[in-house]
Protein backbone atom coordinates (compact mmCIF):
# COMPACT_ATOMS: atom_id res chain seq x y z
CA UNK A 1 0.00 0.00 0.00
CA UNK A 2 1.23 4.01 -0.82
CA UNK A 3 2.45 6.10 1.37
CA UNK A 4 1.01 8.92 -0.57
CA UNK A 5 -1.41 11.28 1.38
CA UNK A 6 -3.54 13.73 -0.77
CA UNK A 7 -4.88 12.78 -4.14
CA UNK A 8 -5.49 15.18 -7.07
CA UNK A 9 -9.18 14.77 -8.47
CA UNK A 10 -9.56 18.45 -10.14
CA UNK A 11 -8.93 22.00 -10.05
CA UNK A 12 -10.51 24.73 -8.00
CA UNK A 13 -12.53 27.81 -9.81
CA UNK A 14 -9.51 29.79 -9.55
CA UNK A 15 -7.28 27.29 -11.46
CA UNK A 16 -4.89 25.82 -8.61
CA UNK A 17 -5.17 22.12 -8.17
CA UNK A 18 -7.54 20.25 -5.69
CA UNK A 19 -6.21 17.67 -3.54
CA UNK A 20 -7.85 15.64 -1.25
CA UNK A 21 -6.85 13.22 1.86
CA UNK A 22 -6.45 9.86 1.33
CA UNK A 23 -6.99 8.63 4.68
CA UNK A 24 -10.39 11.10 5.14
CA UNK A 25 -11.61 9.43 1.82
CA UNK A 26 -10.58 6.01 2.56
CA UNK A 27 -12.31 6.46 6.35
CA UNK A 28 -15.00 9.17 6.38
CA UNK A 29 -18.48 9.81 5.41
CA UNK A 30 -18.97 11.15 2.20
CA UNK A 31 -21.65 12.07 -0.26
CA UNK A 32 -21.58 12.92 -4.08
CA UNK A 33 -25.16 13.66 -5.43
CA UNK A 34 -26.28 15.17 -9.09
CA UNK A 35 -28.56 14.90 -12.15
CA UNK A 36 -28.31 12.54 -14.44
CA UNK A 37 -25.26 13.52 -16.96
CA UNK A 38 -23.80 16.44 -14.44
CA UNK A 39 -21.06 14.03 -13.73
CA UNK A 40 -21.28 11.86 -10.11
CA UNK A 41 -20.43 8.68 -11.35
CA UNK A 42 -17.75 10.66 -13.12
CA UNK A 43 -16.20 12.39 -9.54
CA UNK A 44 -16.94 8.34 -7.83
CA UNK A 45 -14.76 6.87 -10.64
CA UNK A 46 -12.06 10.03 -10.30
CA UNK A 47 -11.34 8.83 -6.89
CA UNK A 48 -11.38 5.38 -7.08
CA UNK A 49 -8.51 5.55 -10.04
CA UNK A 50 -6.60 7.68 -7.46
CA UNK A 51 -7.09 5.24 -4.73
CA UNK A 52 -6.32 2.28 -6.74
CA UNK A 53 -3.24 3.95 -8.42
CA UNK A 54 -1.88 4.54 -4.78
CA UNK A 55 -2.67 0.60 -4.09
CA UNK A 56 -5.88 1.22 -1.47
CA UNK A 57 -8.45 -1.05 -1.27
CA UNK A 58 -12.16 -0.49 -1.67
CA UNK A 59 -15.74 -2.28 -2.72
CA UNK A 60 -17.79 -0.47 -5.36
CA UNK A 61 -21.68 -1.50 -4.85
CA UNK A 62 -22.54 -1.02 -8.55
CA UNK A 63 -26.57 -0.70 -9.38
CA UNK A 64 -26.04 0.12 -13.09
CA UNK A 65 -22.99 -2.50 -14.14
CA UNK A 66 -21.22 1.33 -14.90
CA UNK A 67 -17.88 0.91 -13.47
CA UNK A 68 -16.39 -2.81 -15.04
CA UNK A 69 -14.51 -0.39 -17.10
CA UNK A 70 -12.13 0.82 -14.19
CA UNK A 71 -10.77 -3.01 -14.98
CA UNK A 72 -9.10 -1.50 -18.26
CA UNK A 73 -6.20 0.02 -16.06
CA UNK A 74 -6.61 -2.21 -12.46
CA UNK A 75 -6.78 -5.66 -11.38
CA UNK A 76 -10.09 -5.69 -9.96
CA UNK A 77 -12.62 -8.67 -8.86
CA UNK A 78 -15.97 -8.30 -10.87
CA UNK A 79 -18.24 -10.54 -9.02
CA UNK A 80 -21.89 -10.49 -9.91
CA UNK A 81 -24.60 -13.09 -11.61
CA UNK A 82 -24.11 -12.03 -15.02
CA UNK A 83 -22.08 -14.45 -17.55
CA UNK A 84 -19.82 -11.16 -17.74
CA UNK A 85 -18.60 -11.00 -14.97
CA UNK A 86 -15.16 -12.79 -13.69
CA UNK A 87 -17.69 -14.78 -11.29
CA UNK A 88 -21.17 -15.38 -10.28
CA UNK A 89 -21.72 -14.97 -6.47
CA UNK A 90 -24.44 -15.20 -3.89
CA UNK A 91 -25.11 -14.62 0.04
CA UNK A 92 -23.05 -17.90 0.55
CA UNK A 93 -19.75 -16.03 -0.46
CA UNK A 94 -20.44 -12.80 1.55
CA UNK A 95 -17.42 -13.65 4.31
CA UNK A 96 -14.66 -15.22 1.19
CA UNK A 97 -15.37 -11.72 -0.46
CA UNK A 98 -15.13 -9.19 2.26
CA UNK A 99 -12.27 -11.63 3.29
CA UNK A 100 -10.94 -11.19 -0.08
CA UNK A 101 -10.63 -7.05 -0.02
CA UNK A 102 -9.60 -6.45 3.33
CA UNK A 103 -7.08 -9.21 4.00
CA UNK A 104 -5.79 -9.91 0.46
CA UNK A 105 -6.12 -6.39 -0.65
CA UNK A 106 -8.06 -7.38 -3.86
CA UNK A 107 -10.79 -4.35 -4.99
CA UNK A 108 -13.97 -5.56 -5.92
CA UNK A 109 -17.10 -4.33 -8.00
CA UNK A 110 -20.13 -5.63 -6.63
CA UNK A 111 -22.29 -5.95 -9.48
CA UNK A 112 -26.09 -6.10 -8.30
CA UNK A 113 -27.22 -5.01 -11.60
CA UNK A 114 -28.14 -8.70 -12.75
CA UNK A 115 -29.83 -10.12 -10.14
CA UNK A 116 -33.31 -11.26 -11.20
CA UNK A 117 -34.91 -11.56 -7.45
CA UNK A 118 -33.76 -8.06 -5.37
CA UNK A 119 -34.00 -9.82 -1.98
CA UNK A 120 -31.04 -12.20 -3.26
CA UNK A 121 -29.08 -8.91 -4.18
CA UNK A 122 -30.20 -7.19 -1.27
CA UNK A 123 -28.92 -9.91 0.64
CA UNK A 124 -25.84 -10.35 -0.56
CA UNK A 125 -24.88 -6.53 -0.20
CA UNK A 126 -26.24 -6.92 3.60
CA UNK A 127 -24.11 -9.74 4.52
CA UNK A 128 -21.03 -8.24 2.64
CA UNK A 129 -21.24 -5.14 4.18
CA UNK A 130 -21.93 -6.78 7.83
CA UNK A 131 -18.65 -9.04 7.42
CA UNK A 132 -16.90 -5.75 6.58
CA UNK A 133 -17.75 -4.30 9.63
CA UNK A 134 -16.84 -6.98 12.08
CA UNK A 135 -13.50 -8.03 10.50
CA UNK A 136 -12.75 -4.25 10.81
CA UNK A 137 -13.04 -4.23 14.27
CA UNK A 138 -10.18 -6.16 14.76
CA UNK A 139 -8.07 -5.19 11.53
CA UNK A 140 -8.66 -1.39 11.76
CA UNK A 141 -7.54 -1.28 8.17
CA UNK A 142 -8.40 1.92 6.05
CA UNK A 143 -11.08 0.75 3.46
CA UNK A 144 -14.16 2.85 1.52
CA UNK A 145 -17.33 0.92 0.94
CA UNK A 146 -19.05 2.80 -2.37
CA UNK A 147 -22.52 2.38 -2.66
CA UNK A 148 -24.50 3.87 -5.87
CA UNK A 149 -27.60 4.66 -6.18
CA UNK A 150 -27.86 4.82 -1.71
CA UNK A 151 -31.31 6.48 -1.59
CA UNK A 152 -32.59 2.69 -3.01
CA UNK A 153 -31.77 1.30 0.23
CA UNK A 154 -31.50 4.41 3.15
CA UNK A 155 -34.98 6.44 1.51
CA UNK A 156 -35.72 9.38 3.57
CA UNK A 157 -39.86 8.64 2.83
CA UNK A 158 -39.62 5.30 5.13
CA UNK A 159 -39.36 1.78 4.70
CA UNK A 160 -36.23 1.30 4.80
CA UNK A 161 -34.86 -2.25 5.77
CA UNK A 162 -32.29 -4.12 7.51
CA UNK A 163 -29.27 -3.57 4.70
CA UNK A 164 -30.45 0.21 5.23
CA UNK A 165 -30.28 0.18 8.81
CA UNK A 166 -27.02 -1.14 8.73
CA UNK A 167 -26.02 1.53 6.11
CA UNK A 168 -25.95 4.34 8.44
CA UNK A 169 -24.83 1.98 11.37
CA UNK A 170 -21.37 2.30 9.01
CA UNK A 171 -21.33 5.56 8.43
CA UNK A 172 -22.06 6.83 12.11
CA UNK A 173 -19.34 4.05 13.70
CA UNK A 174 -17.50 2.59 10.70
CA UNK A 175 -15.19 5.52 11.14
CA UNK A 176 -13.46 4.04 14.39
CA UNK A 177 -12.76 0.85 12.65
CA UNK A 178 -11.33 2.60 9.73
CA UNK A 179 -14.47 1.54 7.58
CA UNK A 180 -15.45 4.82 5.43
CA UNK A 181 -18.42 4.41 3.48
CA UNK A 182 -19.49 7.00 0.40
CA UNK A 183 -23.25 7.08 -0.55
CA UNK A 184 -23.79 8.31 -4.51
CA UNK A 185 -27.47 9.87 -5.63
CA UNK A 186 -28.95 11.34 -8.43
CA UNK A 187 -31.86 12.97 -6.03
CA UNK A 188 -30.59 14.38 -2.16
CA UNK A 189 -34.14 14.65 -1.61
CA UNK A 190 -34.88 10.80 -1.47
CA UNK A 191 -31.86 10.27 0.68
CA UNK A 192 -32.85 9.90 4.64
CA UNK A 193 -30.95 13.30 5.72
CA UNK A 194 -29.35 10.90 8.94
CA UNK A 195 -26.86 9.88 6.58
CA UNK A 196 -26.46 13.26 4.56
CA UNK A 197 -25.96 15.31 7.79
CA UNK A 198 -23.39 12.73 9.02
CA UNK A 199 -21.28 13.28 6.08
CA UNK A 200 -17.69 15.54 6.61
CA UNK A 201 -16.98 15.40 2.84
CA UNK A 202 -19.76 16.11 0.31
CA UNK A 203 -19.68 16.79 -3.42
CA UNK A 204 -22.97 18.71 -4.97
CA UNK A 205 -22.87 18.66 -8.71
CA UNK A 206 -25.77 20.06 -11.09
CA UNK A 207 -29.50 19.44 -9.26
CA UNK A 208 -32.92 21.55 -11.17
CA UNK A 209 -35.43 20.06 -9.11
CA UNK A 210 -37.03 22.19 -6.14
CA UNK A 211 -37.16 19.82 -3.61
CA UNK A 212 -32.94 18.75 -4.14
CA UNK A 213 -31.99 22.25 -4.23
CA UNK A 214 -33.81 23.02 -0.84
CA UNK A 215 -31.60 19.97 0.49
CA UNK A 216 -28.69 22.09 -0.73
CA UNK A 217 -30.01 25.57 0.93
CA UNK A 218 -30.44 23.28 3.86
CA UNK A 219 -27.25 22.20 4.13
CA UNK A 220 -24.73 24.43 2.78
CA UNK A 221 -27.04 27.88 2.81
CA UNK A 222 -29.60 28.88 0.93
CA UNK A 223 -27.39 30.91 -1.60
CA UNK A 224 -26.39 27.69 -3.04
CA UNK A 225 -30.02 26.68 -3.99
CA UNK A 226 -29.78 28.50 -6.85
CA UNK A 227 -26.04 28.51 -7.50
CA UNK A 228 -26.31 24.73 -8.09
CA UNK A 229 -28.18 24.59 -10.98
CA UNK A 230 -26.15 26.75 -12.98
CA UNK A 231 -23.11 24.27 -12.65
CA UNK A 232 -21.31 22.79 -16.10
CA UNK A 233 -21.17 19.11 -16.41
CA UNK A 234 -18.37 17.90 -13.77
CA UNK A 235 -18.24 20.74 -12.04
CA UNK A 236 -19.62 20.69 -8.39
CA UNK A 237 -19.37 22.45 -4.87
CA UNK A 238 -16.95 20.31 -2.55
CA UNK A 239 -18.06 21.05 1.03
CA UNK A 240 -15.51 19.35 3.96
CA UNK A 241 -14.47 19.43 7.47
CA UNK A 242 -11.17 19.99 6.72
CA UNK A 243 -9.78 22.51 4.45
CA UNK A 244 -9.91 26.33 5.39
CA UNK A 245 -13.00 27.60 3.25
CA UNK A 246 -16.17 25.37 4.12
CA UNK A 247 -17.46 25.43 0.16
CA UNK A 248 -15.17 25.51 -2.94
CA UNK A 249 -16.41 25.21 -6.72
CA UNK A 250 -14.25 22.83 -8.27
CA UNK A 251 -14.21 20.96 -12.06
CA UNK A 252 -13.38 17.05 -11.32
CA UNK A 253 -11.04 15.71 -14.19
CA UNK A 254 -12.29 13.13 -16.83
CA UNK A 255 -12.09 9.43 -16.02
CA UNK A 256 -9.39 7.74 -17.35
CA UNK A 257 -10.41 3.93 -17.67
CA UNK A 258 -13.56 3.09 -20.37
CA UNK A 259 -16.86 4.87 -19.20
CA UNK A 260 -19.39 1.85 -19.42
CA UNK A 261 -21.78 4.26 -17.88
CA UNK A 262 -22.44 6.25 -21.06
CA UNK A 263 -25.64 6.73 -23.41
CA UNK A 264 -25.64 4.23 -26.16
CA UNK A 265 -25.05 6.87 -29.27
CA UNK A 266 -25.07 5.60 -33.15
CA UNK A 267 -21.35 4.95 -33.07
CA UNK A 268 -20.65 0.94 -33.06
CA UNK A 269 -20.12 -0.34 -29.02
CA UNK A 270 -16.00 -1.90 -28.86
CA UNK A 271 -15.65 -2.88 -25.49
CA UNK A 272 -12.28 -2.39 -24.12
CA UNK A 273 -9.45 -5.38 -23.52
CA UNK A 274 -9.81 -5.79 -19.42
CA UNK A 275 -7.37 -7.24 -16.57
CA UNK A 276 -8.36 -10.92 -15.52
CA UNK A 277 -7.61 -11.40 -12.11
CA UNK A 278 -6.07 -14.94 -10.78
CA UNK A 279 -7.54 -18.10 -11.42
CA UNK A 280 -6.59 -19.37 -8.44
CA UNK A 281 -8.67 -16.81 -6.58
CA UNK A 282 -11.78 -17.80 -8.90
CA UNK A 283 -11.14 -20.90 -7.98
CA UNK A 284 -11.59 -20.44 -4.29
CA UNK A 285 -15.16 -18.86 -4.88
CA UNK A 286 -15.95 -21.08 -7.23
CA UNK A 287 -15.48 -23.81 -4.62
CA UNK A 288 -18.11 -22.46 -2.63
CA UNK A 289 -20.43 -22.51 -5.20
CA UNK A 290 -19.68 -25.97 -6.21
CA UNK A 291 -19.92 -27.18 -2.59
CA UNK A 292 -23.40 -25.59 -2.34
CA UNK A 293 -24.45 -27.21 -5.14
CA UNK A 294 -23.37 -30.71 -4.19
CA UNK A 295 -24.84 -29.76 -0.87
CA UNK A 296 -28.55 -28.96 -2.31
CA UNK A 297 -27.94 -32.17 -4.82
CA UNK A 298 -27.28 -34.27 -2.31
CA UNK A 299 -30.81 -33.17 -0.68
CA UNK A 300 -32.65 -33.43 -3.39
CA UNK A 301 -31.56 -36.86 -4.35
CA UNK A 302 -31.89 -38.39 -0.42
CA UNK A 303 -35.47 -36.64 -0.50
CA UNK A 304 -36.39 -38.22 -3.85
CA UNK A 305 -34.68 -41.75 -2.68
CA UNK A 306 -37.25 -41.32 0.45
CA UNK A 307 -40.47 -40.58 -1.74
CA UNK A 308 -39.80 -44.13 -3.88
CA UNK A 309 -39.28 -46.04 -0.96
CA UNK A 310 -42.24 -44.53 0.84
CA UNK A 311 -44.30 -45.21 -2.48
CA UNK A 312 -42.94 -49.19 -2.18
CA UNK A 313 -43.62 -49.43 1.48
CA UNK A 314 -47.42 -48.17 0.33
CA UNK A 315 -47.35 -50.88 -2.59
CA UNK A 316 -46.25 -53.75 -0.09
CA UNK A 317 -48.49 -52.81 2.55
CA UNK A 318 -51.58 -53.25 0.24
CA UNK A 319 -49.94 -56.25 -0.84
CA UNK A 320 -49.30 -57.63 2.48
CA UNK A 321 -53.51 -56.28 3.45
CA UNK A 322 -54.47 -58.43 0.25
CA UNK A 323 -52.23 -61.44 1.52
CA UNK A 324 -54.13 -61.00 4.80
CA UNK A 325 -57.32 -60.97 3.12
CA UNK A 326 -56.98 -64.52 1.47
CA UNK A 327 -55.27 -66.13 4.35
CA UNK A 328 -58.67 -65.10 6.92
CA UNK A 329 -60.67 -66.38 3.85
CA UNK A 330 -58.89 -69.37 3.58
CA UNK A 331 -59.20 -70.38 7.15
CA UNK A 332 -62.73 -69.42 7.32
CA UNK A 333 -63.28 -71.81 4.73
CA UNK A 334 -61.08 -74.40 6.55
CA UNK A 335 -62.99 -73.98 9.82
CA UNK A 336 -66.39 -74.89 7.91
CA UNK A 337 -65.33 -78.00 6.74
CA UNK A 338 -64.72 -81.28 7.82
CA UNK A 339 -61.24 -82.12 7.69
CA UNK A 340 -60.50 -78.87 8.99
CA UNK A 341 -56.51 -79.77 9.73
CA UNK A 342 -55.75 -81.26 6.17
CA UNK A 343 -57.37 -78.19 3.62
CA UNK A 344 -56.09 -75.35 6.34
CA UNK A 345 -52.33 -77.10 5.93
CA UNK A 346 -52.43 -77.01 1.77
CA UNK A 347 -54.24 -73.40 2.01
CA UNK A 348 -52.36 -71.73 4.66
CA UNK A 349 -48.66 -73.04 4.09
CA UNK A 350 -47.88 -70.73 0.80
CA UNK A 351 -49.75 -68.19 2.23
CA UNK A 352 -47.93 -67.79 5.33
CA UNK A 353 -44.28 -68.48 3.36
CA UNK A 354 -45.93 -65.24 1.19
CA UNK A 355 -46.89 -63.34 4.23
CA UNK A 356 -43.73 -63.94 6.23
CA UNK A 357 -41.67 -62.84 2.99
CA UNK A 358 -43.39 -59.51 2.41
CA UNK A 359 -42.88 -58.80 5.75
CA UNK A 360 -39.01 -58.76 5.67
CA UNK A 361 -39.08 -56.66 2.75
CA UNK A 362 -41.16 -53.72 5.00
CA UNK A 363 -38.91 -54.15 7.28
CA UNK A 364 -35.95 -54.00 5.22
CA UNK A 365 -37.14 -51.08 3.27
CA UNK A 366 -38.28 -49.33 6.90
CA UNK A 367 -34.89 -49.10 8.00
CA UNK A 368 -33.13 -47.91 4.87
CA UNK A 369 -36.45 -45.02 5.03
CA UNK A 370 -34.80 -44.29 8.83
CA UNK A 371 -31.68 -44.39 7.99
CA UNK A 372 -32.17 -41.49 5.02
CA UNK A 373 -34.73 -39.69 7.41
CA UNK A 374 -31.54 -39.82 10.05
CA UNK A 375 -29.26 -38.05 7.40
CA UNK A 376 -31.75 -35.39 6.30
CA UNK A 377 -32.99 -34.40 9.76
CA UNK A 378 -28.93 -34.27 10.65
CA UNK A 379 -28.53 -31.77 8.06
CA UNK A 380 -31.59 -29.94 8.90
CA UNK A 381 -30.14 -29.83 12.48
CA UNK A 382 -26.99 -28.30 11.59
CA UNK A 383 -28.83 -25.55 9.28
CA UNK A 384 -31.40 -24.97 12.28
CA UNK A 385 -28.07 -24.83 14.53
CA UNK A 386 -26.29 -21.87 12.69
CA UNK A 387 -29.50 -20.10 11.59
CA UNK A 388 -29.52 -19.86 15.37
CA UNK A 389 -25.99 -18.80 16.12
CA UNK A 390 -26.46 -15.80 13.49
CA UNK A 391 -29.80 -14.82 14.72
CA UNK A 392 -28.26 -14.58 18.51
CA UNK A 393 -25.10 -12.31 16.89
CA UNK A 394 -27.37 -10.31 15.39
CA UNK A 395 -29.21 -9.93 18.93
CA UNK A 396 -26.08 -9.46 20.88
CA UNK A 397 -24.86 -6.53 17.83
CA UNK A 398 -28.59 -4.42 17.77
CA UNK A 399 -28.70 -4.58 22.09
CA UNK A 400 -25.13 -3.20 22.01
CA UNK A 401 -26.41 -0.50 19.29
CA UNK A 402 -28.68 0.32 21.18
CA UNK A 403 -26.53 0.79 24.51
CA UNK A 404 -24.11 2.72 22.42
CA UNK A 405 -27.33 5.20 21.53
CA UNK A 406 -28.13 5.50 24.95
CA UNK A 407 -24.71 6.39 26.27
CA UNK A 408 -24.12 8.84 23.31
CA UNK A 409 -27.58 10.73 24.04
CA UNK A 410 -26.65 10.60 27.68
CA UNK A 411 -23.42 12.00 26.92
CA UNK A 412 -24.75 14.96 24.82
CA UNK A 413 -27.25 15.50 27.76
CA UNK A 414 -24.19 15.98 30.17
CA UNK A 415 -21.39 17.53 27.91
CA UNK A 416 -24.68 20.82 27.36
CA UNK A 417 -25.37 20.46 31.47
CA UNK A 418 -21.47 21.25 31.60
CA UNK A 419 -21.66 24.07 29.01
CA UNK A 420 -24.16 25.78 30.88
CA UNK A 421 -22.71 24.99 34.78
CA UNK A 422 -19.52 26.81 33.40
CA UNK A 423 -21.50 29.86 31.91
CA UNK A 424 -23.12 30.56 35.62
CA UNK A 425 -19.96 30.20 37.27
CA UNK A 426 -18.15 32.52 34.69
CA UNK A 427 -20.80 35.18 35.31
CA UNK A 428 -20.80 34.71 39.23
CA UNK A 429 -17.02 35.12 39.24
CA UNK A 430 -17.64 38.61 37.12
CA UNK A 431 -20.04 39.22 39.80
CA UNK A 432 -17.80 38.71 42.80
CA UNK A 433 -14.95 40.52 41.21
CA UNK A 434 -17.19 43.92 40.79
CA UNK A 435 -18.03 43.80 44.39
CA UNK A 436 -14.57 43.45 45.58
CA UNK A 437 -13.76 46.39 43.49
CA UNK A 438 -16.43 48.48 44.99
CA UNK A 439 -15.77 47.62 48.18
CA UNK A 440 -11.99 48.63 47.47
CA UNK A 441 -13.47 52.00 46.29
CA UNK A 442 -16.17 52.86 49.31
CA UNK A 443 -14.65 54.37 52.24
CA UNK A 444 -14.51 52.71 55.61
CA UNK A 445 -18.04 52.48 57.13
CA UNK A 446 -16.44 53.21 60.41
CA UNK A 447 -15.42 56.28 59.69
CA UNK A 448 -18.77 57.54 58.35
CA UNK A 449 -20.58 55.86 60.85
CA UNK A 450 -22.94 54.92 58.39
CA UNK A 451 -23.53 50.59 57.78
CA UNK A 452 -23.79 49.88 53.84
CA UNK A 453 -24.89 46.66 51.91
CA UNK A 454 -22.99 45.77 49.30
CA UNK A 455 -24.38 44.74 46.18
CA UNK A 456 -23.04 44.04 42.36
CA UNK A 457 -25.14 45.87 40.56
CA UNK A 458 -29.20 45.98 40.55
CA UNK A 459 -31.50 47.32 43.59
CA UNK A 460 -32.33 46.28 46.88
CA UNK A 461 -35.38 44.11 46.21
CA UNK A 462 -33.30 42.18 43.50
CA UNK A 463 -30.11 41.16 45.68
CA UNK A 464 -32.64 40.14 48.64
CA UNK A 465 -32.22 43.20 50.98
CA UNK A 466 -34.61 45.67 52.07
CA UNK A 467 -33.68 49.27 55.07
CA UNK A 468 -33.40 47.91 58.27
CA UNK A 469 -33.55 50.22 61.03
CA UNK A 470 -31.24 48.85 64.34
CA UNK A 471 -33.04 48.72 66.93
CA UNK A 472 -32.16 51.46 70.04
CA UNK A 473 -31.36 49.63 73.56
CA UNK A 474 -34.81 50.87 74.65
CA UNK A 475 -36.34 49.28 71.86
CA UNK A 476 -34.24 46.04 71.95
CA UNK A 477 -37.68 44.32 73.75
CA UNK A 478 -39.61 44.61 70.69
CA UNK A 479 -41.12 41.66 69.03
CA UNK A 480 -41.27 43.96 65.71
CA UNK A 481 -39.15 42.98 63.17
CA UNK A 482 -38.17 43.63 59.41
CA UNK A 483 -38.88 41.25 56.38
CA UNK A 484 -36.08 40.21 54.56
CA UNK A 485 -36.92 39.17 50.50
CA UNK A 486 -34.65 36.02 49.39
CA UNK A 487 -32.90 36.97 46.26
CA UNK A 488 -34.19 34.77 43.09
CA UNK A 489 -31.13 31.92 41.66
CA UNK A 490 -29.50 33.25 38.92
CA UNK A 491 -30.74 31.80 35.50
CA UNK A 492 -28.44 30.40 32.86
CA UNK A 493 -28.10 32.64 29.38
CA UNK A 494 -29.87 29.75 27.40
CA UNK A 495 -32.87 30.68 29.95
CA UNK A 496 -33.55 33.61 27.33
CA UNK A 497 -34.14 31.72 24.55
CA UNK A 498 -36.96 29.35 25.83
CA UNK A 499 -40.96 29.84 26.24
CA UNK A 500 -43.60 29.74 23.69
CA UNK A 501 -42.37 32.92 21.32
CA UNK A 502 -39.42 30.91 20.19
CA UNK A 503 -39.23 27.05 21.13
CA UNK A 504 -41.10 25.38 18.04
CA UNK A 505 -38.79 27.45 15.84
CA UNK A 506 -35.78 25.69 17.79
CA UNK A 507 -37.26 22.67 17.64
CA UNK A 508 -37.86 22.43 14.08
CA UNK A 509 -34.37 24.10 12.83
CA UNK A 510 -32.78 21.23 15.28
CA UNK A 511 -34.56 18.29 13.40
CA UNK A 512 -33.82 19.72 10.05
CA UNK A 513 -29.88 19.97 11.02
CA UNK A 514 -27.46 17.60 12.98
CA UNK A 515 -28.02 19.62 15.96
CA UNK A 516 -29.90 19.50 19.20
CA UNK A 517 -31.84 22.32 20.78
CA UNK A 518 -29.96 22.97 23.35
CA UNK A 519 -26.83 23.53 20.81
CA UNK A 520 -29.24 26.39 18.80
CA UNK A 521 -29.81 27.88 22.47
CA UNK A 522 -26.02 28.14 22.86
CA UNK A 523 -25.28 29.45 19.55
CA UNK A 524 -27.69 31.98 20.03
CA UNK A 525 -26.43 33.50 23.25
CA UNK A 526 -23.13 33.68 21.84
CA UNK A 527 -24.43 35.67 19.01
CA UNK A 528 -26.43 37.99 21.35
CA UNK A 529 -22.81 38.57 23.09
CA UNK A 530 -20.05 38.65 20.38
CA UNK A 531 -22.17 38.76 16.62
CA UNK A 532 -22.49 38.69 14.09
CA UNK A 533 -20.41 35.95 13.49
CA UNK A 534 -19.15 33.44 10.90
CA UNK A 535 -20.82 30.10 10.70
CA UNK A 536 -17.18 28.73 11.92
CA UNK A 537 -16.97 31.09 14.90
CA UNK A 538 -20.11 29.68 16.36
CA UNK A 539 -19.09 26.34 15.74
CA UNK A 540 -15.97 27.00 17.53
CA UNK A 541 -18.06 28.49 20.61
CA UNK A 542 -20.45 25.84 20.53
CA UNK A 543 -18.12 22.97 20.26
CA UNK A 544 -19.75 21.40 17.11
CA UNK A 545 -18.68 21.00 13.40
CA UNK A 546 -18.83 23.58 11.28
CA UNK A 547 -20.98 21.51 8.56
CA UNK A 548 -23.63 20.70 11.43
CA UNK A 549 -23.32 24.91 12.72
CA UNK A 550 -23.37 25.92 9.14
CA UNK A 551 -26.86 23.74 8.57
CA UNK A 552 -28.29 24.57 11.96
CA UNK A 553 -27.83 28.61 11.00
CA UNK A 554 -29.51 28.02 7.90
CA UNK A 555 -32.69 26.60 9.39
CA UNK A 556 -32.63 29.46 11.69
CA UNK A 557 -32.42 31.76 8.81
CA UNK A 558 -35.59 30.04 7.54
CA UNK A 559 -37.05 29.92 10.27
CA UNK A 560 -36.66 34.16 11.07
CA UNK A 561 -34.54 33.55 14.25
CA UNK A 562 -31.51 34.78 12.38
CA UNK A 563 -30.65 37.60 9.37
CA UNK A 564 -27.48 37.13 7.48
CA UNK A 565 -25.47 40.58 7.20
CA UNK A 566 -22.87 39.39 4.71
CA UNK A 567 -22.05 36.03 3.20
CA UNK A 568 -21.98 32.72 5.46
CA UNK A 569 -21.88 36.14 8.48
CA UNK A 570 -25.84 35.88 10.96
CA UNK A 571 -26.30 38.01 13.34
CA UNK A 572 -30.04 37.64 15.58
CA UNK A 573 -32.97 39.14 13.64
CA UNK A 574 -35.12 42.13 14.04
CA UNK A 575 -38.03 40.59 15.79
CA UNK A 576 -35.38 38.31 17.97
CA UNK A 577 -33.94 41.64 19.07
CA UNK A 578 -36.76 42.95 20.02
CA UNK A 579 -38.64 40.56 21.46
CA UNK A 580 -35.30 40.38 24.13
CA UNK A 581 -35.42 43.87 24.45
CA UNK A 582 -38.98 44.07 25.49
CA UNK A 583 -38.02 41.36 28.04
CA UNK A 584 -35.62 43.31 29.62
CA UNK A 585 -37.40 45.88 29.96
CA UNK A 586 -40.23 43.99 31.73
CA UNK A 587 -37.52 42.08 34.24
Amino acid sequence: MSDQREILVGKRDDGTDLYLPVVELLTGRGFVTGKSGSGKSNTASVIAEELLESGFPLLIVDTDGEYYGLKEEYEMLHAGADEECDIQIGPEHAEQMASLALEENVPVILDVSGYLDEDVADELLRKIARQLFVKEKKLKKPFLLVVEEVHEYIPEGGGMGETGRLLIKISKRGRKHGLGILGISQRPADVKKDFITQANWLVWHRLTWDNDTNVVGRIIDTEYSELVSELDDGQGFVQTDWMDVDVRKVQFRRKRTFDAGATPGLDDFERPELKSVSDALVGDLQDISERKDREESRILELENELEKKEKRIETLEDELESARDVSNAAKQMADALTRKETLQTQLGGSDDEELRRLHDEIVDLETERDELEDELGALEAELDKRDEQIETLEGKLASRTETVERLREENERLRGRVQVLEATAEEETAEAQTVEAEMAEKPNAESTGETEILQAGGDDVEFGFTSVEWPNETESDSDESEEITTAPEPKPPEAVFEGEWIDDRLERAAEQSQCTVPTARRALVVLTQDGPLESAAIADAVGRSTVAVQGLCSELLTEGVLARPAERTYTLSDDVRTKLNAMASAE
